[in-house]
């Protein structure tokens, strides 16, 4: 039976920008090669896990708020395409759909800037309603604001539901104490950074981070994303690194996005942290070696051929 996935989190229009490099400050750049330019497609960390869920077959309900506005009508009906459930999706008469800005350079490193838009205006009486959908989990990110962040986890705990975290955009000054008990807490390494103050390079660091976090936090695994180097896991006992699987990168835009949604919806389903961290990094892989952002998200059954012709090492 699928599980259904309660994604508390945000919604954006991304206007992605190809070049062959980012210019200096001062300087223009003309880009007329075909293969650099611009588009409009659907964004925003929470919908992208939105996305990713209901391809790998999940029964995704996304609460967030769009505005009343053609970007917010479109989205809407992205979303719906996707077979995600939209009733909680909320259109705001007084602010604009939120705007990600995407700056993707040639090697395919990316830069982004968010307009937050209708994201700013996620209401506590927003989140309340749609747990009335009776969610099997609750999957969280930081795009929103912190009241509502803190609202949806405190209304998982009252329902003990279980909690996911994507722990990003970071915030050195974000209460994450109050955050309750998580199932998962997954940061990539520059948001682990930012909430320890410690880089995890390479072994040793990433474990000093693991042991800083996992004071800072209530979570059952921590796992950072640590991009090319594969995914760090920690039980506050014992560490497992799931390595990342080599691909020619074309994006990498919505990669976190995709391995955390994967990584919830294969341990969701039965299967151990680390068997769901090599599936996630399996899900990220066929993600990153394709352009966009919510193009770029991998069905189910493209994970599954993936892995197996890519067992775990």
């Amino acid at each position: 039976m699928n599980k259904r996935i309660l994604v508390v989190s945000s919604a954006n229009l991304d206007f992605v920008q190809r070049m062959r490099r980012m210019p200096n400050a001062g300087e223009t750049v003309m880009e007329t090669d075909p293969q650099f330019g611009y588009s409009y497609v659907p964004g925003g960390k929470g919908a992208n896990s939105a996305v990713a869920f209901a391809r790998l077959g999940d029964d995704c309900v996304f609460c967030t708020r769009l505005g009343a506005d053609n970007n917010g009508n479109r989205l809407k009906a992205i979303y719906q395409r996707e077979g995600i459930d939209v009733r909680f999706a909320v259109q705001d008469k007084t602010v604009p759909t939120g705007l990600a800005s995407i700056f993707v350079e040639e090697d395919g490193t990316n830069r982004i800037v968010v307009y937050p838009g209708a994201n700013e205006k996620t209401d506590v009486s927003d989140i309340e309603e749609a747990f009335t959908c009776y969610p099997d989990a609750v999957y969280l990110q930081f795009e929103i604001p912190e009241k509502a962040v803190l609202a949806a986890a405190d209304f998982a705990h009252q329902k003990k539901i279980p909690l996911f975290v994507d722990a990003g955009p970071a915030r050195a000054d974000f209460p994450l104490d109050k955050l309750g008990h998580m199932e998962v807490f997954s940061p990539n390494e520059n948001e682990a950074r930012i909430y320890t103050g410690i880089e995890p390079t390479g072994g040793e660091s990433a474990l000093r981070c693991a042991i800083k976090l996992s004071t800072m936090v209530d979570a059952r695994y921590i796992v950072i994303k640590m991009g090319s180097r594969g995914a760090y896991i920690y039980d506050g006992k014992y560490y497992h690194i799931a390595p990342a699987i080599p691909v020619t990168v074309a994006d990498t835009t919505a990669a976190g996005d995709t391995f955390t949604a994967a990584l919830t919806h294969f341990y969701m389903e039965g299967k151990s942290i680390e068997e769901a961290a090599h599936l996630a990094n399996c899900a990220a892989a066929i993600g990153v070696s394709r352009p966009g952002a919510y193009p770029s998200i991998p069905r189910l059954a493209e994970v599954m051929a993936f892995a197996e012709a890519h067992p775990a090492k």
